[in-house]
């Protein structure tokens, strides 16, 4: 599963490109997926992870990851010795906003980006 984070930023970055959103636009998004990915790798036992990305305006995405864990995601102290948080807290900084819906089979953890052009 840990190469599931190398194709997310592969496929983020392609499908950002081919959109037209911009270089920068899909660096972000490589390290957003990047984080949700890992946080699935290393937070879960899930064996089946999902990876979406929308396009909802002319400069708006929605990445999507969706893992069949109950876990919900935490964002917290990020000292040395926290056992979570530190990957969201890129995931907040980098995006306008991000969260997470439950369902009876898991939950689609998502970040939204904009571009700026």
């Amino acid at each position: 599963m840990p190469e599931s984070v190398s194709r997310g930023r592969t496929l983020v970055s392609t499908v950002l490109g081919k959109w037209g959103m911009g270089e920068e636009l899909a660096d972000v998004g490589e390290v957003i997926v990047s984080e949700l990915l890992t946080n699935v790798v290393n937070h879960t036992s899930t064996d089946r992870t999902t990876l979406a990305i929308h396009r909802s305006g002319p400069s708006r995405v929605r990445i999507e990851v969706a893992d069949s864990s109950s876990a919900i995601p935490c964002i917290g102290a990020s000292g040395g010795s926290a056992e979570c948080g530190r990957g969201l807290v890129l995931v907040d900084a980098l995006s306008s906003h991000w969260g997470y819906v439950k369902h009876p089979w898991g939950k689609v953890i998502w970040a939204e980006l904009v571009s700026e052009w």
